[in-house]
């Protein structure tokens, strides 16, 4: 996403869909790099090159424009960025990493983080009003089942026997979540990196934890425990 393209006003056409679209486009980028808050409606009016009238016949409200950025450009966003990559990849942990690599290498060549476009409008808007917190719940959501099932298949498949999928999943989103803000307020795309490799030692570390409790545990129940002397039948510690 760009600042906000400025579009001259030219000669009217019969469009709707075509106004409409870009309507969402300066929305969506103005929210991204100002914040909901900051971007007043005359602003974004002027930046498409629309009146006021059609842009209220779009969007009666300043809500219901930040309403369709969440549901048509932001869900899309994170369906094109981890969900489509994550249901394509051999494996859950191939998509999750994947993605943390695709993300760091754009954002090292673009030279500057602007954030997760979900994540911004989380942080700004979930307080603000319950319709936005459902909205982007929603997404988040999504974004988890995404990667959940996709363990799911790899446990058919006779992997992550020992993974919680849900729990792979939520980790996952908050740990991207996470290096985007800090991404965004370091301006260093290697936070990603950094991260990706904690996920992938601290799930590795997970794992062995569990196989050697397991194991554990298997050979208590099978080694019976050793009596001492005095509790074998006949001896005391007065006759030994």
């Amino acid at each position: 996403m760009t600042a906000c393209p400025k579009v001259r006003p030219g000669k009217r056409t019969n469009d709707p869909e075509g106004l409409r679209k870009r309507v969402l486009d300066v929305a969506e980028a103005s929210f991204l790099a100002r914040g909901y808050h900051a971007s007043s409606l005359g602003d974004l009016m002027a930046a498409a090159g629309v009146s006021g009238g059609a842009l209220h016949h779009h969007f009666p409200t300043k809500k219901a424009l930040a309403l369709a950025v969440i549901e048509e450009r932001v869900a899309a966003a994170v369906e094109a960025t981890w969900i489509a990559p994550v249901q394509a990849a051999g494996s859950a942990r191939e998509g999750v990493r994947s993605v943390f690599e695709a993300v760091a290498a754009e954002l090292e060549q673009q030279g500057f983080v602007r954030g997760c476009p979900l994540n911004n409008l989380a942080h700004e808007l979930s307080l603000a009003d319950p319709d936005f917190r459902t909205a982007l719940a929603g997404i988040f959501s999504a974004w988890r089942q995404a990667i959940a099932d996709k363990v799911g298949a790899d446990q058919q498949a006779g992997r992550e026997q020992d993974t919680d999928p849900q729990r792979f999943a939520a980790l996952a989103v908050a740990t991207y979540s996470g290096a985007m803000s800090m991404a965004k307020t370091t301006q260093d795309s290697a936070v990603l990196r950094d991260c990706l490799n904690a996920l992938e030692q601290g799930v590795s570390s997970a794992r062995a934890k569990r196989t050697s409790q397991g194991a554990a545990a298997v050979q208590s129940l099978l080694m019976p425990e050793r009596q001492s002397p005095s509790a074998l039948p006949g001896l005391n510690s007065a006759a030994v």
